[in-house]
Formats: C-alpha cells, sequence, structure tokens
C-alpha cells in the first residue's frame, strides 16, 4: 500500500493531463491524416501534408508570421533588456511601483487590450492619428492598410510583452554577483565592456529562456491578429494560428486544421533547438 500512496496523489493530475493533453494531442495527428471534408471521415495519409505544399494562404501566413517573429521579437528583448537594467539600477526610486507598472499588460485581459488597441489606431478617431495630425501629418488608415495594419500588431505585441520580459531578465541580472562588476570595473573596463563581458554573459540563460518563449508564442500567435485586424486587410496580417483557426473552426476541415497545428509544432521544436544549439555554453 505504501509503494502505491505516490501514484494515488499523482492519479487526478495523471487522468486530467492524459484526456485534456495527451489524448488531443495524438488525436490531432490522428485527423492529419484524414480527409476531413467527406462524410463519413476516411483515411487519406497524404492529402492534408501534400497540400500544405501547395495552398498559397498558408504560405502567406507563414511569411507574415516568420516576418512578425523576425521583427517584433529582437525588438521587445532588446527593449526588455534595456527595461531591466534600468530597473535593477541603484538609482532608481519606486522600484516596485514600476516593476508592476511595466508588468501589468500582461494582466489584462487579451480581448480588453486588442480592443484598446483597435481604438487607438482607428482611422477616423483614433488617438494615434490624431497625434499624427497634430503634429501636421494626416494620418494613416492604420487597420485597413496591409503596412500599417502589421505595424499595429507589431506594437501592441511589443507593448504588452515586453514588461513581462523585463521582469524575467531582471530576475537575472540580480543573480549576477557585484564582485564581477567591481573586478572589471579595477581592470579598466568601461560600462560598454562591462555589458559585454559580464552582464550578457550571466543572462545568457535567462535571455535564452525569453527569446524560445517569445518565438513558441509568435508562431501560435492568434488574438492580436483576429481581434486588432482580423487577419486583414486581405490576408497582410493573417498568421498560422488565424489561418488554423479558420480551417478548423470556420471550414470545419479539422484534418487540414490538425496539420497546421502539427506544422507550428514542429517549427517551434526547430527554432527552439537551432537556438539551444546556437547559444549552448562552450
Amino acid at each position: 500500500m505504501r509503494t502505491r500512496a505516490p501514484y494515488l496523489f499523482l492519479a487526478p493530475y495523471l487522468i486530467l493531463f492524459g484526456l485534456f493533453w495527451a489524448w488531443p494531442v495524438v488525436y490531432a495527428l490522428y485527423l492529419s491524416f484524414l480527409n476531413t471534408r467527406v462524410y463519413p471521415w476516411r483515411l487519406d495519409p497524404g492529402l492534408n501534408w501534400s497540400r500544405l505544399l501547395q495552398d498559397p494562404f498558408f504560405f502567406v501566413a507563414l511569411k507574415n508570421t516568420l516576418f512578425i517573429l523576425a521583427v517584433q521579437v529582437p525588438l521587445m528583448l532588446v527593449l526588455a533588456l534595456g527595461l531591466a537594467m534600468a530597473l535593477n539600477s541603484a538609482l532608481l526610486r519606486l522600484k516596485g511601483f514600476y516593476r508592476f507598472a511595466f508588468f501589468a499588460p500582461v494582466v489584462v485581459g487579451a480581448v480588453a487590450y486588442s480592443a484598446i488597441f483597435r481604438l487607438l489606431f482607428n482611422t477616423e478617431f483614433g488617438a494615434v492619428n490624431a497625434f499624427l495630425r497634430a503634429l501636421g501629418h494626416p494620418g494613416y488608415d492604420w487597420l485597413y492598410t496591409p503596412g500599417p495594419a502589421m505595424a499595429a500588431i507589431i506594437l501592441a505585441l511589443t507593448w504588452r510583452w515586453t514588461g513581462y520580459n523585463a521582469i524575467i531578465l531582471l530576475a537575472g541580472l540580480q543573480n549576477i554577483p557585484r564582485e564581477l562588476y567591481e573586478a572589471a570595473a579595477i581592470d579598466g573596463a568601461g560600462p560598454w565592456q562591462r555589458f559585454w563581458h559580464v552582464t550578457l554573459p550571466g543572462i545568457r540563460p535567462v535571455l535564452l529562456f525569453c527569446l524560445v518563449l517569445s518565438i513558441i508564442g509568435t508562431l501560435q500567435l492568434f488574438t492580436e491578429p483576429f481581434l486588432i485586424t482580423a487577419g486583414g486587410p486581405g490576408n497582410a496580417t493573417m498568421t498560422l494560428g488565424l489561418y488554423l483557426y479558420q480551417q478548423g473552426f470556420r471550414s470545419f476541415n479539422f484534418g487540414y486544421a490538425s496539420a497546421i497545428g502539427y506544422t507550428v509544432a514542429l517549427l517551434a521544436a526547430a527554432f527552439s533547438f537551432l537556438q539551444l544549439r546556437l547559444w549552448r555554453e562552450r
């Protein structure tokens, strides 16, 4: 009985894990080999996976997702690192208030903050265009022009997640011994040299953690394109997550949606493995 006790305590978690995570993952893989556009569904292993290679809308969604990944993630991490260093400064007062203030966007519900950004970037009465007009600029049709619409998505993501990553990086900065900075200063290292040779190596694992999480989150991006631009104009802000949703819950093509989902998972695993290899300790 004593040997069974740990398993009895683990049983509720294992049951929920199996029902709501393991089984859906396995079943989605099975669905990706089915033709779900006919009734009853029938096995057709190459249908959905071959369609991925020929679907222009999939490649548009992939291109948009990779563009956001290449622009927004580096921008956000650079801002987060600078913010973390400012929050870690001995000269800053009210540190607790500022940490909460910059972390607060993550606490705000995704629907609420997306609605606010949609209002901010409204062409006629949005605050962003009002500010630009005050400077003498006519403003942009943010939500209905491809370039500005993508910029609005990137700005919204950066606003929400910069503070979150800054708090994680701040924890890494606080674990770097002060003696290392003192020794570097005694050796004649300037601020930039101390940052490059002490700060960056010290937070390397934490920075890698933030990078991998950001890459995975961007590849799954759905909420902001769906609520702010609805994937438009046209398909200018269509992402893989939004395209998966459209195939699965609008077209009810669950087999193809499952193939897209597994493609996203494979891309996330490939990017994560690549980052771990590039950033590994020598």
